[in-house]
């Protein structure tokens, strides 16, 4: 009988940003879902991950109160960092992480984020000598492909990103001349999946980097990183991410959803 041979989980910790302030939903860390506060779902989930470490990073105590007794980290942080991995930069200064440890960035409106989503992204990393990497899956509608708020990729055949863009990529010519509304057979059309996996030592070096052009167009911290001429891994995801919670609406489908039987 032939043994199957489970590929090795690196040695990573979860370093999820979580700040109170939110224009869209006031407090979106501390709203419950099926009674539990947002927050220590996303950290519950680092947890089954098999993280060595799990940090929440934040600038309030009202969040850090709500992680008593979870068995997490919780690191304070200032209030006016500009971005999460800001955030996360200082965390790791203060804990001395290594310049190697890798470092998942999980954000903290992701409640239902797959474990085998975050140990896949830790091996694209322990993988690669990219100081980045993060995911995708495949895109299998045409009104997602064109939608821009539907962040799309394209990759090189040695796994890196070339491009990530709000517009539609890659562009099928003579397809979408034709038929706009249909996707195009044996095109790679990728979505995006916002959660990286960092060195320690580059979220330092990427707080030092300035904001890029291409960057500011297209609202997307990832090209700075590609502007700069650092290179970014990027894998499929194992299993589907379900959408994060953005919104009241967005809370209402994920209570439903957690509390379904």
């Amino acid at each position: 009988m032939q043994r199957t041979i489970m590929p090795q989980i690196p040695n990573f910790v979860v370093a999820i940003p979580a700040r109170y302030g939110s224009t869209r939903l006031p407090g979106k860390p501390l709203r419950t879902i099926a009674g539990v506060p947002m927050v220590v779902r996303v950290a519950q989930r680092a947890q089954q991950a098999g993280a060595a470490q799990v940090v929440v990073a934040t600038d309030d105590e009202r969040i850090a109160d709500a992680l008593a007794m979870q068995g997490v980290d919780v690191c304070m942080t200032r209030a006016e960092h500009a971005s999460g991995s800001d955030r996360l930069a200082e965390c790791a200064a203060y804990y001395g992480w290594s310049p190697d440890t890798i470092v998942v960035n999980l954000q903290g409106d992701e409640p239902f984020a797959p474990a085998a989503g975050i140990r896949e992204v830790a091996r694209a990393l322990a993988e690669d000598t990219a100081p980045v990497a993060t995911l995708a899956t495949p895109i299998t509608d045409a009104h997602e492909l064109f939608d821009p708020n539907v962040v799309k990729l394209v990759r090189s055949s040695n796994g890196r990103a070339l491009y990530f863009s709000r517009a539609p990529l890659p562009w099928a010519r003579d397809a979408f001349a034709s038929d706009p509304n249909t996707l195009p057979q044996g095109f790679p059309f990728l979505r995006h999946i916002g959660i990286y996996a960092y060195r320690a030592g580059f979220l330092q070096q990427y707080t030092g980097l300035l904001r890029t052009p291409l960057e500011q167009a297209e609202s997307l911290e990832q090209l700075r990183v590609l502007e700069h001429g650092y290179p970014i891994a990027v894998r499929l995801t194992p299993e589907p991410f379900p959408p994060g919670i953005d919104t009241e609406a967005d809370l209402q489908r994920a209570e439903a959803w957690a509390s379904s039987p």
